[in-house]
């Protein structure tokens, strides 16, 4: 009687068990996928207000300035000012009364044709003349001091010299541009002919590649990111030259224009014209390093 009423418990227990296990299964979530994805999104969208408020307060401020500067000084258009003239001002930049009287746009794309010719002029002599400074040390001997008695020499100081070379303005401007943008271009193809590693130049000294093979098989991609910086660098500057130069030499160009609203004293076109010229230098940077990246090896 004792062992039977022993048993009732454990059968009991074992009569609920079934019961036990379906209660404690318990359904898989379903929004664990959308979780997921939230913590990405999160993340971008800080990324992209860490990206963009900054900028915005910096050009808030700068407005600020502005504003608190130009109601100093009734000569210092404010920024509603500018503004309303730069609206009247691009409603028709194309606009042509005569070679002295042209809209801003032809002048943006004079300006720009000049740095293309000498930017170009510089890559085609300034690239292989680095390549052959940094591959052979007798060459590096003897133009290295004469790159750098010339370098430092202000950009502006070779115009002179163009205008009794060439006796016309618009060359002479391209020659100023040609002579700032090389040198940037032959310093870093040397720089970077020289940091190739030697294991590279034996392997090819023992297979007996010919010169042509090693400068395009080894030395030309290896040397590609450092020469993509020196053409980075070489085209700002030679924007910023650009600029100047026109406001000597005259003619049509955004720094001739520059030059001749100030004779008008259409202060607010100046400071439009400031502006024009740091947007187009800087998509121009922007281009080259977006290039640069491209051939990078570190960003692969």
């Amino acid at each position: 009687m004792s062992t039977v009423v022993a048993l009732k418990p454990v059968m009991a227990a074992v009569s609920a068990a079934p019961a036990m296990e379906k209660v404690a299964v318990a359904p898989e979530p379903t929004f664990s996928a959308p979780a997921a994805e939230a913590a990405p999104r999160g993340e971008t969208l800080r990324d992209v207000l860490r990206a963009v408020i900054p900028p915005l307060f910096g050009f808030g401020l700068l407005l600020g300035i502005w504003a608190l500067v130009s109601m100093k000084n009734a000569s210092i258009p404010s920024p509603g000012l500018t503004w309303d003239a730069a609206v009247k001002l691009f409603a028709d930049p194309f606009y042509s009364n005569g070679p002295n009287d042209q809209g801003i746009g032809w002048n943006v794309l004079a300006s720009l044709q000049r740095v293309g010719i000498g930017f170009g002029v510089a890559a085609a002599i300034g690239i292989p003349l680095g390549f052959i400074i940094g591959r052979f040390s007798f060459m590096n001997r003897m133009l290295d001091p004469i790159i750098s008695l010339l370098r430092p020499v202000s950009p502006l100081a070779w115009l002179p010299i163009g205008l009794l070379v060439f006796q016309r303005a618009d060359p002479a401007a391209t020659w100023t541009i040609f002579i700032c943008s090389i040198w940037p271009m032959i310093l870093n193809t040397a720089e970077g002919v020289r940091r190739v590693p030697s294991d590279y130049l034996n392997v090819a000294r023992v297979l007996g590649l010919p010169e042509t093979k090693v400068i395009t098989r080894i030395l030309f991609p290896a040397v590609l990111p450092y020469m993509l910086t020196g053409i980075r660098l070489s085209i700002g500057t030679a924007w910023l030259v650009i600029v100047a130069a026109e406001m000597l030499t005259g003619g049509v160009g955004i720094g001739f224009w520059v030059w001749d609203e100030w004779n008008n004293l259409k202060v607010e076109h100046i400071v439009i014209a400031i502006f024009v010229i740091g947007i187009v230098g800087l998509a121009l940077e922007q281009m080259l390093l977006l290039l640069a990246r491209r051939f990078s090896y570190e960003t692969r």
